[in-house]
């Protein structure tokens, strides 16, 4: 038996169009359900010949701009318009610009289940908008910190004290810029990142050495060696996660490599 084959571009739109309910004032006298292809395309701005010729597979591959009038056009949800990027273009869509997702009950629940790893939550801008409470005896104590400054970047960049207590400042500076210039640039270059960099670069001059290299990074896995100041020196692993359904957001999750690392830190927490 020849196996099935994935699912294709042309299909998806086939589907997601059969699924639309016409208009009101559409004609009433319809062989098929959803709507037709010429209404689609009006839809889309896009003219039908070339629409059809996507629904048959012979259209090429759609730009970003008119992905994302399909998406409108369809009434895709976050998930389809995810679908409709990965079958034309191999890739996510770029992250839709808005408020910052809000961390749900569930997801502070699981930081919350993680008692002797230190976890955090974070946007493309490297703002910490969740953390369990290891996270604020290994790392730093977020809860007694204004929203502003809870920023790694101003962190890294603009805080003497936290700075001292990385034994691998530059590497830990580099891999943070190298990502945010990754993560914004799925935003499309958010205002609120812009003026953030801008800012730095005023006041930091190792921020304007290292965002003149313009390294990128992905998120990964790495270590972070910590200096803390009961513990002493510390080796924490790092893995980074996407949150899902919450456009935009990673966990950013820091477990102790070595047992010893792993005894004093439980102490520390029981205590």
């Amino acid at each position: 038996m020849q196996a099935a084959s994935g699912p294709s571009l042309g299909g998806f739109l086939r589907d997601r169009r059969s699924r639309l309910q016409p208009d009101a004032n559409a004609p009433s006298r319809r062989r098929t359900p959803g709507l037709r292809r010429e209404e689609v395309a009006a839809r889309a701005a896009v003219s039908v010949t070339w629409y059809t010729w996507l629904e048959q597979g012979r259209g090429g591959s759609p730009s970003e701009e008119v992905l994302e009038r399909l998406a409108s056009a369809l009434e895709l949800d976050a998930v389809g318009r995810e679908m409709l990027f990965f079958l034309a273009q191999q890739r996510p869509p770029p992250i839709a610009p808005g408020p910052t997702p809000t961390v749900t009950p569930a997801l502070q629940r699981v930081l919350d289940g993680m008692p002797n790893t230190a976890a955090i939550v974070k946007t493309p801008c490297w703002d910490v908008v969740a953390w369990n409470r290891a996270a604020t005896r290994l790392l730093t104590d977020y809860a007694a910190l204004p929203a502003r400054a809870r920023n790694v970047l101003r962190m890294l960049f603009c805080d003497p004290k936290a700075r001292t207590r990385l034994l691998d400042w530059e590497e830990n500076a580099r891999f943070v810029l190298g990502v945010f210039r990754v993560d914004v640039t799925r935003t499309g270059g958010s205002a609120e990142a812009h003026a953030l960099a801008a800012e730095l670069q005023q006041t930091s001059a190792e921020f304007r050495r290292l965002w003149a290299e313009n390294e990128v990074r992905g998120h990964g896995i790495g270590r972070k060696r910590l200096q803390h100041p009961t513990l002493g020196a510390l080796t924490l692993e790092y893995s980074a996660f996407a949150v899902d359904g919450s456009e935009g957001l990673s966990m950013i999750v820091f477990s102790p490599i070595s047992q010893p690392d792993a005894q004093a830190i439980e102490r520390l927490l029981a205590g």
